[in-house]
């Protein structure tokens, strides 16, 4: 049964979210204050954290950028408020995996709950089976292309000799612009296939991954003319080899 830690300060709110993932097959707790979370967070293992914003004791985007930065990676989906746009890009800039805005079909929580947790399974299962480098590379896992090297049963990815540390989230939506290297992949697809739900007209979370990913390959800024999008269609990858 997997475990979700809900961090939200509306107690009759927490406590109707826990029922309802109950009734679903997850095991919930709940803590009221940023501070409490915190605390819970790190020290008892979590399949998964939903996270409200405004807490007292600790703000939601503090406790999630002290969460990564101490590099707990268990998967977070931000609450917010519907008006808080500039808080959702934030927590998605800082490490957050997903986003729902209050109020909210318990259905479609359900959804991303189960869709970021399928992600992070994936990501355990072949990191912790990982085969010998040697067999990796004989069975073609390792693919290397234009300065990327990609494995893709440990979900990691190098440009020229440096680890990228992407995410599950990041590994996939890099793996399909490398793999299309010069071809424009519509935003659906990317999120579909990246983010593993469909998108909606005023959604920015694959264009903050997107921009994770391209800081994380170019730190430097350099990258900005080479994953870029495309006005009305999506984004496309057209790299040249690092130094």
């Amino acid at each position: 049964m997997d475990q979700i830690l809900i961090i939200d300060d509306d107690q009759e709110f927490a406590d109707l979210l826990s029922e309802y993932l109950l009734g679903h097959g997850f095991k919930c707790l709940a803590a009221s204050d940023g501070l409490i979370g915190l605390k819970r967070a790190l020290e008892e293992p979590w399949d998964l954290i939903l996270l409200d914003l405004m807490l007292p004791g600790k703000n939601g985007l503090e406790l999630l950028r002290e969460l990564r930065a101490k590099g707990l990676r268990t998967p977070v989906i931000m609450l917010t408020a519907k008006g808080e746009v500039a808080d959702k890009i934030v927590g998605l800039e800082i490490g957050a995996d997903d986003y729902l805005a209050k109020p909210f079909e318990p259905r479609e929580l359900l959804a991303r709950t189960r869709s970021v947790l399928r992600r992070a399974r994936d990501f355990k299962a072949v990191a912790l089976n990982e085969p010998p480098r040697d067999n990796l590379e004989n069975r073609g896992q390792v693919e290397a292309k234009e300065g990327f090297r990609l494995d893709r049963l440990a979900l990691k990815a190098h440009y020229g000799d440096r680890d990228l540390d992407l995410t599950p989230v990041e590994f996939k939506i890099l793996s399909l612009l490398v793999d299309n290297l010069g071809t424009v992949i519509p935003r659906e697809r990317l999120f579909l296939e990246g983010l593993g739900r469909g998108s909606s007209p005023f959604d920015r979370s694959l264009d903050i991954h997107l921009s994770r990913v391209r800081k994380k390959i170019w730190p430097n800024g350099q990258g900005v003319g080479v994953l870029k999008s495309v006005r009305g269609e999506g984004y496309i990858l057209t790299p040249t080899r690092s130094e």
